[in-house]
């Protein structure tokens, strides 16, 4: 046993440091050199030097105790800026995946609608080009390459707008509404409604992956309020404003990553476990073959919402 917890110690211990300590130390450090240099002497490392020299000339740091007292607080402090900023992550996560029912969400909706038709339209008139009207049925027809090659770029122009016609200011909250439509389509059920209950039966690696990617958005999400952290800075010492425009790029990139895969594994989920599901609130025969059907899928959403 006191093996056991000294190993969670250890662990326990370990996140703490990544999570909270360091990127809070960094920012802290940051802010320090920021506020002693400013924008007029952002490059000068005399003037830095020289602030360090009168801080470890001051008698009270000779003292171990308040040495020590220095670095608790140092610690505290970096680990109050790091809660802060997954505070500010938890609302980024909110804001990238809104519904988007009030004015502003619904212009920023209708422009990326407009932005994605355009796309859509241009994309639709390459396929024309490239597959004539009356052309073969038969899939004997064959694509020139570069014909090929261009409706790629059109569709992942398109797709980088949103995967269908955008119904949420973000691409983050049309990702997953694709999903639930896709799952809806396919299975008749409603993923909202059907998720909780799936969850409880998955085996321990698909929750381990759908873990993965959804830890990995919300790290996405903690970068970007640390974006949010250094363009604040950027007011008082430019240099952190390339800092922020890095991790604000970074952060996008593995947002969009970390929630395409999760939207993928969740419809994986359901084209997998959708059917043992039905079996178990008794809707289908544990024997029964193939995928789970619209009817059953209906049938599950109506329960799983107690609609009767």
């Amino acid at each position: 046993m006191n093996a056991l917890l000294a190993t969670l110690g250890g662990k326990l211990t370990e996140r703490w440091v990544n999570l909270l300590v360091l990127p809070g130390a960094l920012f802290l450090a940051v802010a320090a050199v920021g506020s002693r240099l400013g924008h007029r002497h952002w490059h000068d490392l005399g003037r830095l030097r020289t602030a360090l020299d009168e801080l470890a000339a001051r008698p009270a740091l000779d003292r171990t105790g308040t040495a020590a007292l220095l670095v608790a607080l140092v610690l505290l402090t970096a680990a109050a800026a790091a809660l802060g900023a997954q505070f500010l992550a938890g609302a980024i996560e909110r804001y990238w995946l809104r519904p988007g029912r009030d004015p502003l969400s619904r212009a920023l909706t209708a422009r990326r609608r407009r932005r994605w038709t355009e796309r859509d339209t241009r994309l639709e008139e390459a396929v024309a080009q490239a597959v004539p009207a009356g052309a073969a049925a038969d899939g004997a027809l064959t694509v020139p390459a570069s014909a090929w090659a261009r409706i790629q770029a059109l569709t992942e122009a398109r797709d980088r707008v949103a995967p269908h016609a955008p119904v949420r200011p973000c691409w983050y909250g049309d990702r997953m509404q694709a999903a639930a439509d896709r799952v809806e389509a396919a299975y008749g059920v409603d993923l909202a409604a059907l998720w909780p209950r799936l969850w409880l039966i998955l085996p321990e690696p698909a929750v381990r992956q759908i873990q993965s990617s959804r830890d990995s958005f919300g790290a996405a999400a903690r970068l970007a309020a640390w974006a949010v952290g250094y363009a604040l800075l950027a007011c008082w010492w430019w240099p952190a404003a390339p800092v922020a425009v890095v991790c604000a790029a970074v952060a996008r990139g593995r947002a969009r990553e970390a929630l395409g895969a999760l939207a993928e594994l969740v419809e994986a989920a359901v084209d997998v476990h959708g059917r043992e599901l039905a079996a178990r609130v008794g809707l289908t025969s544990p024997d029964t073959a193939g995928p789970l059907d619209p009817g059953t899928g209906d049938r599950m959403s109506e329960i799983f919402r107690k609609a009767g």
